[in-house]
């Protein structure tokens, strides 16, 4: 296949500095040898190798940071945790009112520590699947001791406390006693009221800190002489919050009234995956350890300031002379075998009849702006042409070739129509 741009003919090869040759200048003929290489590689090599250092450094620093944090951050409503929501606070206050907190994260552990000197704090009953709230129900019936419920929805106060049912929540957030329960009268009011209201039939149960009618904090006796408490928040147990209005007091009259403390803080062994809608919104931020958010956010400061680092290093785009002398048909005979490469026949044609077409309306005295217009070159053409029998409206404006050999044969067509003008 003949290359497009240059005709009909194939130019021979082109002797040093004749036609047909992209001269360079005398300084870029020689290439720069390995010798000459060598020390841009080296400085290369150097700063690479101070690059990944830093950025080393920076990962071992943002690594440590979240590990020294995760130490000491544990989450909401953790007794370890000195976070704003966290409850390290309460169980300080506790401790020092000779009550023991115990941690534990297994529905099983929590009904194994359960008896009659404990309070047993569960602090997401809705997470928990139907096995573990078989558990802490058979716990609560047998152990005599205090059970206090956070927040706890309609999908475990079936199994937790029958006959209980979950109301809506009101924008009402601290809420005055207005009940007999002496934990409740002696705290005053206290931020009760900014997640569940309950109701109830059952005889007995106290109703304290009512909103819009309802009360958000439920006290129910049982047979074995305990009781379950649903508290309708957890805010008065967050530390932010512990030291506001009565938060502290009723935290600690709930919490305190027994020797021992058992905090259940569900681990996602315990979770059940349909249990709770909440934990479908959560995002994959919301359960990276807070430690860890921090690693991260200086991970991204790290790599911005890095990328501001480089490019200020970069200057303006210099221009390089080509290092060697590049004939003119490797650059010729390259781009035909793209074209063959890319089957690209009707590109091909298209170039050899353009410019087989300028270099005849140049010829024949036709205006350049003129040399596409079929109407213009094509009478001028054929005055200039004998009786050779040339079709010069198809050679120079027919239709696409349809294979290779027939491309072949318009580039003949061309060279000979081409030649034939020249010679007329």
């Amino acid at each position: 296949m003949t290359a497009p741009g240059s005709g009909a003919h194939t130019p021979p090869p082109p002797t040093p500095g004749g036609p047909g040759t992209t001269e360079a200048p005398a300084a870029a003929e020689t290439a720069p040898t390995g010798t000459a290489l060598a020390p841009d590689r080296a400085r290369r090599a150097r700063r690479t190798r101070r690059i990944l250092g830093f950025a080393a450094v920076l990962a071992a620093g943002a690594v440590a940071l979240a590990a020294l944090n995760s130490g000491t951050r544990h989450g909401l409503l953790d007794p370890r945790s000195a976070d704003p929501y966290g409850s390290r606070a309460v169980a300080e206050l506790l401790k020092d009112r000779g009550v023991t907190t115990r941690v534990v994260t297994t529905a099983r552990e929590a009904a194994d520590a359960t008896g009659p000197r404990t309070t047993l704090l569960v602090t997401d009953p809705d997470r928990l699947g139907t096995r573990q709230r078989g558990l802490i129900r058979s716990a609560m019936d047998l152990s005599g001791g205090r059970t206090v419920l956070l927040a706890p929805g309609s999908h475990s106060l079936t199994d937790l406390a029958p006959g209980v049912r979950t109301e809506s929540a009101t924008e009402a957030d601290t809420l005055a006693p207005a009940c007999t329960l002496p934990a409740a009268t002696s705290a005053g009011p206290a931020a009760t009221g900014d997640d569940r209201r309950y109701s109830t039939g059952l005889p007995r149960a106290t109703a304290c800190y009512p909103s819009d009618g309802d009360p958000t904090l439920l006290v129910l006796p049982a047979g074995t002489g305990g009781d379950t408490v649903l508290l309708g928040s957890g805010t008065i147990l967050l530390n932010e919050s512990l030291a506001e209005d009565g938060n502290a007091s009723l935290a600690l009259q709930l919490l305190g009234s027994r020797p021992e403390l058992v905090w259940y803080i569900p681990s996602l062994a315990d979770a059940d995956p349909a249990a709770d809608g909440d934990s479908e919104d959560q995002s994959l931020f919301d359960l990276v350890p807070i430690g860890w958010n921090w690693a991260l956010l200086q991970l991204f400061v790290a790599a911005a300031l890095a990328a501001l680092w480089r490019a200020r290093r970069l200057g303006p785009l210099v221009t390089e002379k080509l290092p060697v002398v590049i004939r003119a048909s490797e650059a010729t005979e390259g781009r035909a075998r793209l074209y063959r490469k890319a089957g690209a026949r009707d590109r091909a044609s298209t170039v050899l009849r353009a410019a087989t077409r300028e270099r005849l309306a140049a010829l024949v005295g036709v205006p350049a702006s003129q040399a596409h217009d079929p109407a213009t070159l094509v009478p001028a053409v054929s005055s200039r042409l004998g009786d050779g029998g040339h079709d010069v409206t198809s050679t120079l404006f027919g239709p696409t070739p349809s294979d290779d050999a027939a491309l072949v044969a318009l580039a003949d067509h061309l060279d000979a129509l081409e030649r034939e003008v020249r010679t007329s």
